[in-house]
């Protein structure tokens, strides 16, 4: 079973702004992320050195978005 890191876009960072623009919501396996607040940059790397999916959950509340799986 492959690992998953489970991300959603912070409502409250503006684009340009040099705050980390995701929040963790939770992952699955073996992998454990002590920040709550992360770059696509840092998540991109935690995901090639350790196997992981990033799956991208919308944000904006009302269900119409999809999942985005990267691969």
């Amino acid at each position: 079973m492959s690992s998953f890191i489970f991300v959603r876009e912070r409502r409250k960072v503006e684009k340009g702004e040099k705050r980390p623009r995701f929040r963790v919501v939770g992952t699955t396996g073996d992998i454990k992320i002590h920040a709550e607040h992360a770059r696509k940059c840092e998540l991109d790397e935690i995901a090639r050195v350790s196997g992981a999916r990033i799956v991208y959950l919308p944000s904006n509340g009302d269900g119409k978005e999809g999942m985005k799986k990267s691969e």
